[in-house]
């Protein structure tokens, strides 16, 4: 069932922490000793390995943990870390295709099942000590598939409206939106008071449409009550008609000038520039902003971050708090004992305390959580789990033939055109999709009528 909740492994693990990724200690793994990776070390000869991340917030920090432990580990292996942009996807089924795969992979909650399922991942069960297996909680379904382990949790995100506080004074608004009208007319408001200094009210990374609406139109539906892929648990089916009201105000927002311009071409970074040089005055993001701001593009303005808006101001769903994973095995790794050492070294109480305590995350390791310090870095307190901050099942995946529905969301915002009749096409392909991997794949959906978004939040608040 569809429903498995994780709450038995998330409701001990998070004391409010921020972030955790890495390590320091190599203590606790079992990795297999002798068998050539490390046994390279007394010749001189160096095992290399590479990782593939698509994260670029905490990418000067993982560079730094990469090289401690190149110039530290006496296995002799060197770990080339490649750092990817939105094409990850893209790029790793190519590297399988090619046989240049990476030995590990940064997997997510939007990409672990996808990755298991097209056999890109090896478990490390062999790997695991029982104090590894006990530190580190199992979550089915975005860490554990069919009773192996494939990664570890390291920290959590929630998802926030971020905000420029001095384009917000300028304007006159006293506080930031709560419903999609309020979205729709503060964006106005804001580039009517910005647009002489190039600033406009609103803006979104739509060079990638899914990461843009993954952001923003999937955490708006959640805390509205509809689930943010377009899946209702209650009849398993795909339903994409909660979506309309928040794509017309996207579309709203852009008919009215109130969108910075070039958005169709503009990916996460550039916006994130763009708004510390205070050109937005608003975008829906990650819990990895504040981290962004105070390293990778030091703010010039003041900002915070407040929970998006509803469609009607009213909380009927919880924002998902999104995590469970980090670092995967590749299967084609041909250094597999070598990855797990330098994976083991990430997942060390030092890397993760150093990653929770410089603001790059929320912690989900209870260890981590209840020792490291909050962090103080500029706007976290934004996004720190609050009452509506919630884990929402885990949604079946399929592969529509035609156009997914990020693209076919952003095709109308551009175009305009019927909107119902895009969301009834949508309805059908995703369920024929639906029908298709049930029937042939094995995959699982039943209804839960009992099933009440509501009560999904609050079990992360402190």
């Amino acid at each position: 069932m569809m429903k498995r909740m994780l709450m038995t492994s998330l409701s001990m693990v998070l004391a409010l922490g921020l972030a955790a990724c890495g390590n320091g200690n190599s203590g606790g793994g079992n990795a297999v000793e002798g068998t050539g990776d490390g046994a390279k070390a007394g010749s001189g000869e160096k095992t290399k390995i590479s990782y593939w991340t698509g994260d670029r917030h905490d990418a000067d920090f993982v560079k730094e943990k990469v090289a401690e432990f190149n110039s530290t580990n006496t296995d002799g292996i060197e770990v080339d870390l490649v750092v990817k942009g939105d094409d990850f996807d893209t790029a790793l089924d190519l590297s399988f295709q090619t046989s240049d795969a990476p030995d590990v992979i940064r997997v997510k909650e939007n990409t672990v099942q996808t990755f298991y399922k097209k056999g890109f991942l090896a478990p490390i069960d062999e790997f695991l000590s029982d104090e590894l297996k006990a530190k580190f909680p199992a979550m089915p379904d975005l860490n554990e598939f069919d009773g192996k382990r494939y990664s570890l949790p390291n920290y959590g995100t929630t998802m926030r409206l971020v905000y420029n506080k001095d384009l917000f004074a300028k304007a006159g608004v006293e506080h930031p939106p709560a419903t999609l009208q309020e979205l729709v007319d503060t964006a106005k408001k804001l580039t009517e008071a910005g647009k002489a200094d190039g600033a406009y009210g609103f803006a979104l990374n739509f060079k990638n449409p899914g990461s843009a609406f993954a952001r923003s139109a999937r955490v708006v539906a959640e805390m509205s009550g509809y689930g943010g892929f377009g899946y209702d648990f209650k009849t398993a089916r795909y339903d994409f008609s909660g979506f309309e009201p928040i794509i017309n105000a996207f579309k709203q927002i852009r008919d009215d000038g109130s969108m910075l311009p070039g958005v169709e071409s503009l990916d996460i970074d550039p916006l994130r520039a763009q708004f510390a040089e205070g050109k937005i005055g608003m975008y829906m993001s990650y819990s990895s902003e504040p981290g962004v701001y105070k390293n990778q593009f030091p703010a010039k303005i003041d900002w915070a971050a407040a929970p998006v808006p509803t469609i009607d101001g009213t909380v009927k769903g919880a924002s998902g708090f999104l995590g469970g994973q980090w670092l995967a095995l590749s299967s084609k790794s041909e250094h597999k004992e070598a990855a797990w050492k330098f994976m083991e070294f990430m997942y060390g109480d030092q890397v993760l305390t150093d990653y929770q305590e410089k603001g790059f995350g929320i912690s989900m390791v209870p260890s981590i959580s209840a020792a490291a310090k909050t962090p103080d870095v500029n706007g976290i307190e934004g996004f720190l789990p609050n009452k509506y901050d919630g884990v929402w099942p885990v949604y079946p995946s399929v592969a529509p033939q035609g156009m997914k529905s990020d693209d076919a969301f952003f095709k109308y915002m551009l175009n305009g055109g019927d909107l119902k009749a895009v969301i009834a096409d949508l309805n059908k392909r995703y369920n024929a999709a639906l029908d298709s991997v049930i029937a042939n794949d094995g995959v699982k959906a039943e209804p839960d009528a009992g099933f009440d978004p509501a009560a999904l939040g609050g079990k992360f608040a402190k």
